[in-house]
């Protein structure tokens, strides 16, 4: 015995989630089913004796009764007429006949099928006309006026008669009467069944329920939680927790699986922290080089400043002592000199001015862009007279921002929209400004030369031009500090390569303080000594 338990034991340990739910799932509908049957019968058989004694044994014993009503208002209306010979008392009569006639169709209507009550009632018909040949037609085709001599002479032999007539209808309710009560005593016992069968179903559904959630905790959600548990104490930390396989055959290789997977991630685990320190390494040398790389890059243009002055300065006064003094060629290398020495004055201001977005900025505050946008116009307004431009602006918001990166910002959007005018053209500008959600979407458009579709990611690297130095002024820098300053303010600027009609640049800013912002105020202040600098 116990071998063969152990066997089915065995055979038992190596079904899936899915075998035991199919053969749970296969036996619960069964004796649902069964069930459903017995209960479907029961319902049919209560309804089917229900609407026997509704809808014909209770009408057939009250018609049967009508019926006698009938027969005996046809006996009142002769029996008068016989004795006063007055017409009126027939009326009684006339209608008892009709009501014969009505309450006979719906007995046999209603009897059908009934051998017994058609018998009974063929009975009643027979004693009815044996009746009414002898004594109700006789009498009643006598003339009116006088009493009928026939009434009196054979009221002995009307009596039985009538008397047979009434013993046939008794006979007849009598069965009616006991057929009723048999059928209301059938329904009451089907009734009982009935309840008794869905009692028991709602029993055995129960009891289904309570052994199908039992058999789920048991087989899979208690094993699931199991593993779960486990699972989640590995996530915390606790690697060296192992995992027991529980359930049936799939969950248990899950488990197997899982601890597989364990067993391999301890194993990994020295060489990902070995890793991760080394990209930490990395990522602390890579900050300290970008400082490096951006506390150079303004040292050196701040210190350019003191021998390029003395450059500018002297080749100035070199200018103003000897020019026409010398040859014309002289006076051409002297005007070379000073224009490279301004370029190059130009070049480290824009420098310098590039260094400092992100690296240094004053504290984010409540910036109104319509102001930015007068001073702006203000600072910008030689040129946009000069070429009588025309700017407009949607209103503008206030954010939360460096109001001297903003400055720049759209000094250096509206002045590029004035400069990159078409000759002979009157410089046309529009600010657009549209909210969307954390965000606001700004656009400058002209109707100036346009940027090339190939050129709209380059016109933002750093010194990158698409005219001569000669053709526009300029050092090549202002894209790419507006889109350093919209980046340091959570944002992306770009070329609307789709606008045709000059040139269009659509950023966003956003409206909280960014993340980048923080980055970027981290970086400055790990280089606060570098800009002590003289």
């Amino acid at each position: 015995m116990s071998g063969s338990a152990g066997s089915r034991a065995g055979r038992f340990s190596t079904w899936t989630t899915r075998r035991w739910l199919r053969v749970g799932v296969a036996a619960s509908l069964t004796v649902l089913t069964l069930l459903g049957i017995t209960g479907a019968w029961v319902l049919g058989r209560t309804a089917a004796i229900s609407d026997d004694l509704v809808n014909v044994k209770s009408p057939a014993l009250t018609t049967a009764f009508r019926l006698e009503s009938a027969l005996l208002n046809q006996e009142t209306g002769i029996r008068g007429y016989g004795l006063t010979g007055a017409s009126e008392t027939l009326d009684p009569y006339r209608q008892g006949l009709a009501d014969q006639a009505t309450h006979t169709a719906r007995l046999q209507e209603l009897l059908r099928g009934d051998a017994g009550g058609l018998g009974d009632l063929r009975s009643v018909q027979d004693a009815a006309d044996a009746w009414q040949k002898q004594i109700a037609r006789p009498v009643a085709a006598a003339p009116a006026g006088s009493p009928s001599p026939l009434a009196t002479s054979q009221a002995h032999e009307g009596k039985e008669a009538f008397d047979a007539l009434r013993a046939a209808l008794g006979a007849q309710q009598e069965r009616l009467r006991t057929e009723r009560a048999e059928a209301a005593e059938d329904l009451k016992d089907t009734m009982a069944l009935r309840n008794w069968v869905f009692s028991t179903i709602a029993a055995v559904i129960a009891a289904l329920a309570v052994l199908v959630f039992e058999g789920l905790r048991r087989g899979i959600t208690g094993p699931l939680d199991r593993l779960g548990t486990d699972a989640r104490i590995i996530a915390g930390g606790d690697f060296e927790h192992p995992i027991t396989p529980t359930g049936p055959a799939d969950l248990r290789r899950l488990s197997s699986e899982i601890e597989s997977m364990r067993l391999r991630l301890v194993r990994e685990l020295a060489f990902t922290e070995e890793a991760r320190r080394r990209l930490d390494a990395q990522a602390a040398d890579l900050h300290r080089s970008n400082a490096e790389l951006e506390q150079f890059a303004y040292v050196a243009s701040h210190d350019l400043q003191e021998p390029l002055r003395k450059v500018s300065s002297f080749t100035q006064l070199l200018q103003r002592r000897y020019g026409g003094k010398l040859d014309e060629r002289a006076d051409q290398y002297i005007d070379y000199a000073v224009d490279g020495a301004n370029r190059m004055q130009v070049l480290i201001n824009d420098l310098l001015d590039f260094s400092r977005v992100g690296r240094v900025h004053r504290e984010l505050e409540s910036v109104d862009l319509e102001a930015v946008h007068e001073r702006t116009l203000s600072s910008l307004s030689v040129s946009i007279e000069e070429t009588g431009a025309t700017v407009t602006h949607d209103p503008l918001p206030s954010l939360t921002a460096d109001s001297t990166q903003l400055g720049m910002l759209w000094q250096n959007l509206i002045g590029n929209a004035v400069k990159f005018h078409r000759p002979d053209t009157a410089p046309r500008i529009h600010v657009s400004a549209e909210q969307d959600g954390d965000l606001w979407r700004f656009a400058v458009t002209d109707n100036g030369i346009g940027i090339a579709p190939e050129y709209a990611e380059k016109v933002f690297v750093i010194f990158q031009r698409l005219h001569t130095k000669d053709a526009y002024k300029g050092s090549g820098i202002g894209l790419a500090m507006c889109k350093k300053i919209v980046e340091f303010h959570g944002g992306t600027i770009a070329v609307d390569t789709e606008y045709q009609d000059g040139a269009r640049i659509t950023f966003t800013l956003s409206t909280p303080r960014p993340v980048t912002a923080e980055l970027f105020a981290g970086s400055a202040a790990a280089h606060a000594d570098g800009e002590q600098a003289p």
